[in-house]
């Protein structure tokens, strides 16, 4: 990754939203969702109907796009429909929708629930859970390069551009595994036996590669000199790891006990526990203010959490059955299970901070 595509990025990811400060409402998808305060108040949101299914978004900083997966349909039922989304992050109507791969072998489609870019190669990479596998696709036409196998349960993906590797985690054996970002070529597997590996994060500088292990309340570190992978206990129930922008701080959405566990990366600690809200399922950080965004999917809120000081600096009320936040471009982006649009549609929601 060249160094003004770091900057770039570092840039995409600067969001404040510090006590206080105005989160504002713009463009034309605008909704007042139940909670929440009016525009000018302290807290707006701006929200449209995306599709039905919604899992995951990702930004790319190269084509200012935001990716969204979203597939229908949970087990036993097979999926009755899934799309790749290509959405404008300022109107957040979808630009592009592009159907996924279908198995040569069994016809199934290769539907898709995690996803994250690759600027560097023009790339956007998918989860295809179900099919116990991940996909590439190209940014530029959605067209299909390739399927790689054997990774079960598919669950999340995160790009390390700078060494040109993506790594996925495999919540159904236990097993994180590298690809080759420009080759596709798998480079490194390790499975930690009994893990349920879930949300991903890569610091860039080291390289080594953080996964919430939600069977095991702890986070599993690989590192690239390592020969086995470290564990470090967090929270109860970790579904998702973000890290600070220094990389010497992990954060993990605890689901189960409905917290944000501030984890020491040197000492192997927690040093904190905030409380943010019923079933936290997703974070993010925001590497300007350094606070730490917080999906909570029963009680339908996100959270900013100071971590320094372990306090909830701001909810603010989001649709049902929030799922994944993600931020970037100035903007945190929230997608939902509401089913709450006009024709069954769930949401996405930007939170946007006036400067």
């Amino acid at each position: 990754m060249t160094a003004s595509t770091h900057r770039a990025r570092i840039i995409a990811t600067a969001v404040s939203l510090a006590a206080g400060s105005a989160l504002a409402s713009t463009g034309t998808a605008s909704a007042a969702l139940p909670g929440a305060a009016p525009a000018g108040a302290g807290s707006a949101v701006t929200s449209a109907p995306l599709a039905p299914g919604l899992y995951q978004s990702a930004y790319s900083e190269r084509n200012d796009a935001l990716w969204v997966a979203s597939s229908v349909g949970q087990p036993p039922a097979p999926v009755t429909e899934s799309r790749l989304l290509r959405a404008d992050p300022d109107t957040l109507r979808v630009e592009k929708s592009y159907a996924p791969a279908v198995n040569a072998a069994t016809g199934a489609v290769q539907s898709v629930y995690g996803v994250a870019v690759d600027d560097e190669h023009n790339t956007v990479w998918t989860t295809n859970t179900r099919d116990n596998s991940v996909s590439v696709y190209s940014q530029r036409g959605g067209k299909h390069l390739a399927t790689l196998p054997g990774v079960n349960h598919a669950r999340e993906v995160v790009v390390d551009e700078r060494r040109d590797l993506v790594w996925a985690s495999a919540f159904g054996d236990g097993t994180l595994v590298a690809f080759d970002s420009g080759t596709f070529k798998e480079k490194r597997r390790v499975t930690v036996p009994g893990a349920g590996p879930t949300g991903l994060a890569v610091n860039e500088r080291t390289g080594s590669v953080y996964a919430a292990d939600h069977t095991g309340d702890r986070i599993i570190e690989v590192s690239l000199d390592a020969k086995s992978p470290r564990l470090i206990p967090t929270g109860d129930g970790p579904l998702s790891v973000a890290l600070s922008k220094n990389g010497r701080t992990a954060y993990t959405g605890d689901q189960t006990s409905g917290t944000v566990s501030v984890v020491d990366l040197r000492k192997g600690a927690v040093t904190r526990s905030v409380a943010s809200g019923e079933g936290t399922k997703s974070v993010a950080v925001d590497h300007r203010s350094g606070h730490v965004l917080a999906v909570n999917r029963l009680s339908a809120t996100v959270t900013v959490v100071d971590p320094r000081k372990g306090a909830v600096v701001k909810t603010v009320a989001t649709a049902a059955l929030p799922n994944h936040v993600h931020v970037a471009d100035g903007a945190a982006y929230v997608v939902d299970k509401s089913g709450s649009g006009p024709a069954g549609e769930d949401l996405l929601t930007r939170l946007r901070v006036r400067r």
